[in-house]
């Protein structure tokens, strides 16, 4: 990595959404740092691996609550 190449964080928020930080920045509140830094292209390469639905967890949340009240009958 060269000495003028920015520095990200990896991201994500409440929802499970992920998203990249300038890693010299504050980060918004609502965000939480998950562990992984480095270029650009390495911290998207690491959101692709990891995030592989992109459904909100409130909609999965509620998407999976008539399926476990259904189970549970």
């Amino acid at each position: 990595m060269s000495a003028t190449e920015d520095r990200y964080l990896v991201v994500v928020n409440h929802e499970e959404q992920y998203s990249i930080w300038f890693a010299d920045r504050t980060i918004p509140a609502g965000w939480r740092p998950v562990g992984e830094a480095g270029t650009k292209q390495e911290c998207l390469a690491h959101i692709e691996s990891v995030w592989t639905d992109l459904t909100p967890l409130s909609v999965r949340r509620s998407l999976a609550e008539p399926a476990a009240k259904a189970a549970s009958r």
